[in-house]
């Protein structure tokens, strides 16, 4: 009985590693601040994305201000906007070399097809410098990075 009952424990354990994993993914922390609350005030920032370029590619925010970026895919390709540290944006996009067409499910990241446009809420809780890049192979590279300076 003693053996049983260990057996059934150690399956149900395996059975919720998978939720205990997902849990600890919903509650990862952000280098640039952390989703915002669509229901509260917000500045909003509209982007425009198009070949190797973001427009406007340059952004001042105020330490716990929340941003409603409104991104806009005016190119001709699929384009991305994650924002994060450069360190971040570097080591995803070596991931995304060998999974180009990889889909981001982030609250700080969006892909987006050509003419398509979508919203990001962000909260600036950390002052320092940011990015947003595209990480589809060879964007960042020829020019695909904007930077979010939070004072």
């Amino acid at each position: 009985m003693k053996k049983t009952a260990m057996i059934t424990l150690a399956a149900l354990s395996l059975l919720a590693a998978p939720a205990l994993a997902h849990e600890h993914h919903a509650h990862e922390t952000f280098s640039a601040g952390e989703p915002g609350d669509p229901n509260k005030p917000a500045r909003t920032i509209e982007i425009a994305l198009s070949e190797m370029a973001y427009e406007p590619s340059r952004i001042t925010v105020k330490r716990g201000e929340q941003i409603r970026f409104v991104l806009r895919n005016v190119g001709k390709e699929d384009h991305e906007f994650l924002l994060a540290t450069t360190k971040e944006n570097l080591a995803h996009a070596e991931v995304m070399k060998k999974h180009p067409h990889m889909e981001h499910d982030d609250p700080n990241g969006a892909r987006l097809a050509p003419g398509k446009t979508t919203e990001i809420v962000w909260k600036f809780t950390k002052a320092g410098t940011f990015e947003f890049s595209c990480l589809i192979p060879d964007h960042r590279e020829y020019g695909m990075v904007g930077h979010v300076t939070v004072k």
